[in-house]
């Protein structure tokens, strides 16, 4: 009496409600193609000459196995060509666990990586960035020259270490003094009349002017405050200030301002931003392929790659048992054969798809790319010259 409590037959349903996982079980070419495929795989492994110690729904979940394992390998390589364009870029995967979002839509170069590397070195370079510049600013207090500003941020920032990017005292712009006649040394009083600003109302006679007239008088008046004017210096240690000249009993009532990042917020690595965007292999839009749009070329891939599984199947439950009783003797189980050559077959099967995928990556494309130019700048190089006859 055998040891095997089931032996193959062929099936009469297709596959729909027999895989572990079911992921295919929408898939209406995928159903069609479970019965075939089992068929075929029972074939190549002996039946009906062999008895086959195997249940259907396990070829069927070899079958399953196959497809998810050659839908894996193909976003591997969409990822590892796209990554880069993929950062930043929504992860939502709605809908079933099919799907060709990621997989089969064409994807083109974007700035995405540029803009999202850029971000940091945006902001200190004040062209954008995805951190906040903030302000802030200290009282001047009679001959006080020293200001602690973190300090400052103890009640400010919580605390939290500043990095100082600019200090000023914050003075009138020109435009409050633009049609100041006292504005400045005796020259510029006379620039009034030097470019036609004497006895008229400005919102009147100037209006037709070119706007170059009013930019000279702007710039006059701050280069006469920059030079000619005392302006306060300082020096900044550890977030120490320190100013120069004392301030003076009149200019108690300013104050002095800076800009400032808060240092957390620079060295953090977790970007609130990024919530629901790609931002590593993990969670990128790829969804198994739909069976139906695998090509004939994959499908012949995954038909093998079905055997070769079911072959180590059938090779571990065989090992169960190294022979079995026979009137007048025993026989032997060739399942550690089995177990063996289904995981040769395998790996020979990985090892084909993964150097095909290489050979066709982005990275290959470029070199081959590049010497097939060479080549034809070679072939070129050989041409005659026309020669040109006046």
């Amino acid at each position: 009496m055998s040891k095997f409590n089931y032996t193959y037959t062929d099936p009469t349903i297709n596959a729909s409600g027999s895989t572990p996982y079911g992921i295919y079980d929408e898939d209406a070419i995928f159903q069609a193609d479970s019965l075939t495929v089992t068929k075929w795989t029972a074939r190549r492994l002996g039946h009906p000459v062999l008895q086959l110690e195997i249940y259907s729904g396990s070829i069927y979940a070899c079958f399953e196995e196959a497809v998810s394992e050659y839908s894996t390998h193909i976003n591997n390589y969409n990822m590892k060509n796209w990554m880069w364009e993929h950062y930043g870029t929504s992860n939502k995967l709605s809908g079933s666990t099919l799907g060709s979002t990621g997989s089969n839509d064409p994807i083109s170069s974007n700035l995405g990586t540029a803009v999202h590397m850029s971000d940091t070195y945006g902001t200190f370079a004040g062209v954008g960035g995805d951190i906040h510049l903030k302000s802030g600013s200290v009282s001047m207090v009679k001959n006080k020259q020293e200001y602690d500003l973190q300090t400052w941020a103890e009640a400010s920032e919580s605390g939290n270490r500043l990095v100082i990017q600019a200090v000023f005292n914050q003075g009138p712009s020109a435009i409050t003094r633009f049609y100041d006649p006292f504005a400045g040394s005796f020259e510029q009083r006379n620039m009034l009349d030097a470019f036609g600003m004497g006895n008229t109302a400005p919102a009147v006679s100037y209006i037709m002017r070119p706007i170059s007239y009013d930019i000279t008088r702007a710039q006059a008046i701050e280069t006469n405050d920059l030079i000619r004017k005392s302006a306060y210096s300082f020096h900044i240690a550890d977030n120490k200030l320190k100013i120069f000249p004392r301030p003076t009993a009149t200019d108690a009532s300013d104050k002095i301002w800076f800009h400032y990042y808060v240092r957390d917020d620079l060295t953090s690595t977790t970007n609130t931003t990024t919530q629901g965007r790609v931002s590593d292999p993990s969670n990128a839009p790829y969804k198994f392929l739909p069976y139906e749009e695998i090509n004939s070329t994959g499908r012949q891939w995954i038909r093998k790659y079905t055997l070769a599984l079911s072959k180590e199947l059938l090779g571990i439950i065989r090992s169960k048992y190294a022979s079995l009783p026979l009137p007048g003797g025993e026989v032997s189980m060739d399942g550690e054969a089995l177990k063996a050559e289904g995981r040769e077959e395998k790996d020979s099967l990985l090892e084909e798809l993964k150097e095909f995928l290489d050979s066709i990556s982005l990275s290959e494309r470029a070199t081959a790319e590049a010497e097939i130019a060479t080549s034809n700048q070679q072939v070129l190089s050989r041409a005659p010259l026309t020669i040109f006859i006046g």
